[in-house]
């Protein structure tokens, strides 16, 4: 079973957007920047970098580092959840 106590984007959030007046392709992007703010704010703690100085080097880098953990500890030692092999 998967820890899912890190939240991207809330049921709540999306509901908000679902309410706003925004076409199909503005919510999509709504719902990413949202969640992308919240996955910025750990990337940079797990930094000690400000959101605002990151580099695209630090998050590529960020990311390598958490896919390490999933593959050698499991998902559930992974910030991010998914499972690569069953998308798609």
């Amino acid at each position: 079973m998967l820890d899912q106590s890190l939240q991207f984007l809330t049921p709540e959030e999306s509901a908000e957007v679902d309410k706003a007046l925004l076409s199909s392709p503005e919510k999509f992007l709504a719902r990413l920047t949202i969640s992308t703010s919240k996955l910025l704010r750990v990337i940079a703690a797990d930094t000690g970098t400000p959101i605002e100085a990151l580099t695209a080097v630090q998050i590529t880098q960020w990311f390598e580092k958490d896919a390490k953990l999933k593959r050698e500890q499991g998902v559930n030692a992974s910030v991010l959840k998914w499972d690569a092999e069953n998308l798609g």
